[in-house]
Parts: C-alpha cells; sequence; structure tokens
C-alpha cells in the first residue's frame, strides 16, 4: 500500500523550502517584519515537504499493527516502510535494527536501560545533556573536554586501557557540538572504542540534518537523533544499531505491542513473552504521523543531495564567522580552534553584553530568533567560558562589564532552509547593537528576558 504525494521541486540553488519563511512577527520598534529562524540547533523548521506528505497521509490516518481494516493496514506498511526508508538513511548494517522513541534524549535513555550489567560507560564532558546524564545507574567515567580531535581520541584510548575490570562497556560521544558545531572524529573514536573491546554510540542530533551519517563507514554501533532536528516535526527519534543488548534488555515500557502472549498462570501472576525485534521497546500505539514525517525527511535531504547541501551551508558558516570577526567585541566559542570543520552552529559572546539581553534584542527589534543561555551542555559551556555554575542576574543590565567573563551564550544555528538574508540580516544587528546599544530596554518575566513595555524608550 501506498500514500500518492505532490512533487516538490527539489533544487537547492535556493533553500528548501521550510513553513514558516513567509511569517512575519512585530516589533518592539513599531512595524512587522518576516522573521528570521536562527534557531535550527534547538528544533528546525519543517520541510514544506515534510508537511506535504504528512497531508496527503492525513486522510487515511489508522491504528498500527492493531486492525484488521484497510487504514489500519496501510498505516501499519506505512510505518514500517519507514523503518526501511530511515535504515537506508543511516546506511545501516544488515542485522541492524531501527527502533523509535520521542527523541534523541529517549533514544540514549532506552540504551541506558538496555546496558549490560557491570557495563562502564565513558562520556566526555562535552556532551549535550541528553547523551551525558542517562547512565547514572551504570559506572560512568566523565572525560575532560579534550582541546584537539587528536587529544580526544588520545583521551579515550587511556581511559579505556585502565579501566578496571576489563568487562562491557561503551563510549557516547556526539557527532557535531551544539554548542560550537565543531565536527568530532567519529571514525577515529569508534576504532579506538573497538580497539579495547569497547561499543560505541553517536549522538547524531546535530550531525544528520547537516552531513550524511553512515553507520557502517563509521562502525560505530547506535546512533541517535530526533526528527525536530532532522526537519520533521511532530515528537519522534530514533535508535539505530546493533540488536542483542536491546534484545537481551527488558522492555523499556511495559505495556502492548511490545508482548506477544500475555496468560495468568494458575498461581495468580502473569506470564510474559516478550517480542524479540524493534516492537519490543515500542509499548503502546506508535507516533505513526511523527515515525512518517521522519522517513519523509530522510528522503528530502538524500533527494536533494548531500554534496550540495553541505556546500552551502559551509558559504553560510563562512559568511557569519567571518562577519563575527569583524566585530573586536565578539568572541566566537570553539574547542578545536578556527580550522576546525563544524556545521551551521555557532556560539558567541559580546564583551560587556548580557547574552540573555543580546539575544532578546535581536528578537525584539529585529525579528531575529536565537538561543541565549547554556545550550543543555552546562559543562561545555561553562568550560569555554572559564565560569562556574551561577545565576545569571538580571537581564536588564550588562551582567559582564568589558573584559570580564560572561556567564552564558549566545547561539544562531541555520540549515538547509536558511536564506542569505536571513544571515545578512543578522550580521547587520549584531554590529548595530554592539556599535550603538539596543533601542529599548529589557527586564526578566517568568524567566525570560523581555522587552519593558512600561518603560521609556532608549
Amino acid at each position: 500500500m501506498s500514500v500518492s504525494t505532490a512533487a516538490v521541486d527539489q533544487s537547492i540553488c535556493a533553500p528548501l523550502p521550510v513553513l514558516g519563511a513567509d511569517v512575519t512577527v512585530p516589533l518592539v520598534t513599531g512595524g512587522d517584519v518576516t522573521y528570521a529562524a536562527l534557531d535550527y540547533a534547538a528544533s528546525a523548521p519543517a520541510l514544506q515537504r515534510v508537511w506535504d506528505d504528512v497531508a496527503a497521509y492525513a486522510p487515511y490516518y489508522g491504528s498500527v499493527h492493531r486492525g484488521a481494516g484497510y487504514l489500519s493496514q496501510l498505516s501499519t506498511d506505512l510505518f514500517e516502510a519507514s523503518r526501511v526508508t530511515v535504515a537506508e538513511f543511516l546506511g545501516c548494517r544488515a542485522d541492524d535494527q531501527v527502533v523509535f522513541t520521542r527523541s534523541t534524549t529517549d533514544s540514549l535513555n532506552l540504551l541506558a536501560a538496555a546496558l549490560p550489567a557491570d557495563c562502564q560507560v565513558f562520556v566526555f564532558e562535552t556532551e549535550h545533556h541528553a547523551s551525558l546524564l542517562p547512565w547514572r545507574d551504570a559506572r560512568v567515567s566523565y572525560l575532560d573536554a579534550p582541546r584537539t580531535p587528536e587529544q580526544a581520541v588520545a583521551t579515550l584510548e587511556r581511559a579505556l586501557a585502565d579501566r578496571e575490570p576489563h568487562g562491557p562497556a561503551l563510549v557516547c560521544v556526539t557527532g557535531a557540538s551544539n554548542v560550537t558545531g565543531e565536527l568530532w572524529p567519529v571514525k577515529e573514536l569508534a576504532a579506538a572504542a573497538h580497539a579495547h573491546g569497547a561499543r560505541i554510540v553517536l549522538d547524531a542530533a546535530q550531525l544528520a540534518p547537516h552531513h550524511p551519517v553512515d553507520i557502517a563507514e563509521l562502525d560505530v554501533d547506535w546512533v541517535a537523533f530526533s526528527g525536530h532536528k532532522l526537519y520533521a516535526p511532530f515528537g519522534s527519534g530514533v535508535l539505530a544499531g546493533r540488536t542483542d543488548w536491546l534484545r537481551d534488555a527488558e522492555p523499556y515500557l511495559a505495556g502492548g505491542g511490545a508482548s506477544r502472549k500475555v496468560a495468568r498462570r494458575a498461581d495468580g501472576g502473569v506470564d510474559v513473552e516478550w517480542h524479540t525485534n524493534a516492537a519490543r521497546h515500542e509499548a503502546g500505539s506508535p507516533n505513526v504521523i511523527g515515525v512518517y514525517s521522519i522517513a519523509a525527511a530522510c528522503k528530502a535531504l538524500t533527494e536533494a543531495g548531500f554534496d550540495r547541501l553541505v556546500a552551502r551551508e559551509q558559504q553560510l558558516v563562512t559568511r557569519v564567522r567571518e562577519g563575527l570577526a569583524d566585530v573586536p567585541e565578539v568572541k566566537v566559542l570553539s574547542l578545536f580552534g578556527d580550522d576546525a570543520p563544524r556545521v551551521g552552529v555557532i556560539s558567541f559572546v559580546v564583551e560587556g553584553w548580557n547574552s540573555s539581553h543580546f539575544a532578546a534584542a535581536l528578537s525584539a527589534e529585529y525579528g531575529i530568533g536565537v538561543r541565549d543561555g547554556l545550550f543543555c551542555a552546562h559543562p561545555l559551556v561553562r568550560t569555554l567560558l572559564g565560569s562556574e555554575p551561577q545565576d545569571p542576574g538580571e537581564c536588564g543590565a550588562p551582567e559582564a562589564a568589558p573584559g570580564e567573563r560572561s556567564l552564558n551564550a549566545i547561539r544562531v544555528s541555520f540549515g538547509a532552509g536558511t536564506p542569505d538574508e536571513h544571515i545578512d540580516r543578522f550580521l547587520g544587528a549584531v554590529r548595530e547593537l554592539v556599535a550603538t546599544g539596543a533601542r529599548w530596554t529589557y527586564r526578566t518575566e517568568d524567566g525570560r528576558c523581555v522587552p519593558d513595555r512600561g518603560a521609556a524608550q532608549v
């Protein structure tokens, strides 16, 4: 069974069409402007192609693995075909398994629940909290932030060689930092892990939307990513890779769909026979809309051609980095240095500015959406800023005087749907804010920095 969808022009001479490209937002200074979404690292806008595909399927929506009716059968076929599409997108090996989850966080918590007894986990402090925190029930070794890719590999090799006892081990590493955008030496880290009898899981949340990810070529054991970073809405994620640890673990969730047979015993208890395939960890009615949207995004990116997408994005990365370098007050954060390859994720601080204040001004006065804070990667950002944990203070007054350290940072992120005009507007706004200051005053409200409409305009 299949659902017909509208053909979409996949030319990438221009950005890929995304929802919200024509949305206008009000400015605190008066008037409206087309919104510049530059927070792709948090949630990328949905590709128009994905939305069209989901809209074409929506009238045929039905239960998955649950019904004999035509729509249920069609939805089941669509759900399982999406699993095949994702496996192809990730270059899965023949015996790999694709498990659908809610997000990268959910995927890595699932894997954490499936660790064999006495497994030791190795994770760099530079990880996003989604890959830093799920291992609390295991023996965890947190590794210091490396300053070069070579140092990352050497640090891991030493840690693995020194582990006692020499039992099962798992390495968790990001493919691209959600703070600096820098690419990590995944293939080399995988080789180091395997040389010391360990397995490795790749957090590809920031990598998969920007670069091809091939499990077999990278030789990683598992890959985790989220649909909402991959231009697909509806709250779905993926954990793909080796089957044995997942097959041997208790189901992540107990319930319908995960069980093959349930029977009462004579003593009043219940006997359960669990599935051994991906269904073992997909209890409950699955999010078929979310899963199909991921598959649609995988197809759209593949058809657009990653070589061309990467080439265009690198042009944008270069433009942003060069533009920020022209503003002396701006410091771009980096682990591996200016020459490190990276995706469209760049974090920076502005001398003398409260980062929340600066981000709020970009939004309120220029219609530009960026992120400020510690980006759910607190240890990494604090390492880069050289600061200790503390409250950021009020947004209405700069927390850092010239030459002092900022307590948080600003992140601009972009991708396949970003038009050149948004980059130009962002760089112009940064230059203007630094040169002339904000045109409005700002205050903290419910933990957010917002324009103080009760105060006089600056």
